[in-house]
């Protein structure tokens, strides 16, 4: 069997990866002239962790991350208490995108790899599927799979109709820093008023990254590190004295990384015989619930499993939309339930039901015993 994957983020360099390591060869093909991640760090869950130790790279991914918990706490830094759950419903690894991005890069093999060459269109026939490239060559392939993120092109044909839309006044600040002089003794998430979240964690190599987001976020003025710091004051008691504060004013404008938040609408399918969306390009979702990669590694892991079981590609993408939209339909409801919480108490509570479902659901209904082709 041979594939095509539109895409080398993190979710299209791990689908090649559960790909090759099914059996199938892979062409992963990537618009930018080099391998490169949009964003500053991600958390990845135990889930996303399991399937990265199924591929062999689990222990080079923990080298490059850093583990830390998912606790909130009020601006005054009272912990917010979420009884009923276990340390490990909170604990998940920090990773630098970049960095994990050149290392499943590495693991796939460069040479599958094609920079510089966007996807046009494809062509499905009862046995193939031709991908038309922006370098004027095309590919035949058993499948294509688009991992092309929320402004996929590959949805825009298989799902006419469907383009990223805003997610009204949601807005997200971030930066990685080195190690910065400051003492940061602890990691800090606050949840804080006027829709506010954020704060800051230590990453694996001395550095720091922070966050802050708001939802109905007025419309943003000024510079992004202007921004952020206008949104402190929200946040942590001590407004623009405080540990956070610090960090985005040692930070240089140019590292400030500024988001309007972008949703994908529920999509009617996923897949057709020969085509099948996987990560943001399916279901980008709001970065409040922090586990879009690592429900995107999900996605690329299933397609793995289910295309190394059979010769018959079209049954195996019906399975893997059958399994998918039902998933992240219960994926919906639980991320707007954290959204919408009427009070910080709330948040936390529905935030630790969201990822102890996640993490054991995985684990108590293995995923990949439960879709048969």
């Amino acid at each position: 069997m041979r594939a095509v994957v539109i895409g080398a983020g993190i979710v299209g360099l791990t689908t090649g990866l559960a790909l090759r390591h099914a059996g199938i060869e892979v062409v992963i093909c990537e618009r930018a002239p080099e391998i490169r991640a949009a964003g500053a760090s991600l958390g990845l869950w135990a889930n996303a962790l399991a399937v990265f130790d199924d591929l062999a790279v689990g222990e080079e991914v923990r080298s490059i991350g850093a583990p830390t918990e998912m606790y909130f706490h009020d601006p005054a830094g009272r912990p917010l208490v979420t009884p009923g759950y276990s340390p490990e419903d909170h604990q998940y690894l920090l990773v630098h995108r970049a960095k994990l991005n050149d290392l499943l890069a590495d693991a796939v093999g460069l040479e599958n790899i094609r920079l510089a060459t966007g996807f046009t269109a494809y062509e499905e026939h009862a046995d193939r599927v031709t991908v038309h490239l922006s370098d004027g060559n095309t590919e035949d392939a058993d499948v294509l799979v688009g991992a092309d993120g929320a402004y996929s092109a590959v949805r825009a044909q298989l799902v006419p109709g469907t383009p990223a839309r805003e997610h009204a006044g949601h807005h997200a600040w971030r930066a990685v820093i080195p190690a910065t002089g400051m003492t940061v003794p602890e990691d800090r998430l606050f949840l804080g008023t006027h829709g506010c979240r954020g704060g800051y964690i230590r990453t694996y190599d001395g550095g720091v990254y922070w966050l802050v987001n708001q939802f109905n976020s007025p419309p943003p003025t000024g510079s992004p590190k202007q921004q952020a710091m206008d949104r402190v004051v929200h946040l942590e008691e001590g407004g623009r004295d405080g540990v956070l504060a610090g960090l985005i004013a040692a930070t240089p404008e140019e590292l400030v990384l500024h988001n309007q938040v972008m949703l994908v609408p529920p999509l009617s399918r996923w897949a057709s015989a020969r085509v099948a969306l996987a990560g943001d390009a399916a279901h980008a979702m709001s970065p409040h619930i922090t586990a879009g990669a690592t429900l995107g590694i999900e996605d690329a892991a299933l397609l793995g499993r289910l295309l190394a079981r059979t010769d018959d590609a079209p049954a195996a993408l019906t399975a893997f939309q059958a399994d998918r939209i039902p998933r992240y339909a219960h994926v919906a409801r639980l991320s707007a339930a954290v959204e919408h919480a009427p009070t910080p108490e709330e948040f936390a509570r529905h935030y630790v039901a969201f990822s102890h479902w996640m993490i054991t659901d995985q684990r108590q209904s293995p995923r990949k015993n439960e879709v048969d082709v």
